[in-house]
């Protein structure tokens, strides 16, 4: 009788911590398409909610990209600079609350907002790496936050990788000193494709 009371116990303890780590991350697969000048490009985004927070990670069509940034119209030019770019990866990554409040709040990020706003603008590209599939480790080379001044219920950045051969594919470890969630995963299993 007390090994099948202890048994149960120890069944129902297991099963409640992990339906406790399932609510804690919640992981979901889609895709995000790309338009311009009517070219199209479809891309993995992996949404994960954590505590609250969803973090989206999205890779740029490096091709939309060059378009979008450029007034270069001549295709033949627009070709050799994604030659030359064609090494570069560029990872689109939002921050939003569940409830769509302002994330950069003290409560949430344990800083002034002020500061907030700076570690978004300076220094989050520290916290970002990618593993190719060749087994390379690869540092952030830059970070673009995107200030939307509290029109937009997210927080926006995008983040530049160097030297990663196009036909890798990537996974992005984000090791969250934002908002204190650990380490964060997205295996990016597939390359943006052009439509």
């Amino acid at each position: 009788m007390q090994k099948t009371l202890l048994c149960t116990f120890l069944l129902s303890f297991l099963l409640f911590t992990s339906c406790k780590n399932e609510e804690k991350s919640r992981i979901k697969e889609d895709y995000k398409f790309f338009n311009l000048s009517q070219q199209d490009w479809k891309s993995k985004q992996i949404n994960q909610f954590i505590n609250d927070i969803n973090y989206t990670a999205t890779e740029v069509p490096l091709q939309y990209y060059i378009l979008k940034n450029t007034s270069e119209q001549d295709l033949g030019k627009l070709d050799s600079i994604y030659t030359a770019n064609s090494k570069e990866r560029i990872i689109e990554i939002e921050f939003q609350h569940a409830a769509k409040v302002d994330l950069l709040l003290e409560e949430y990020t344990q800083k002034s907002y002020e500061d907030a706003v700076k570690y978004m603008s300076f220094q989050i590209e520290k916290d970002f790496t990618v593993i190719t599939s060749s087994n390379d480790t690869i540092k952030c080379s830059g970070a673009l936050f995107e200030r939307n001044f509290k029109v937009a219920p997210f927080k926006r950045a995008l983040l530049y990788f160097n030297n990663i051969n196009p036909d890798d594919t990537i996974k992005l470890i984000y090791q969250d000193q934002l908002f204190g969630n650990g380490t964060i995963k997205f295996n990016f299993s597939e390359t943006p494709i052009k439509l």
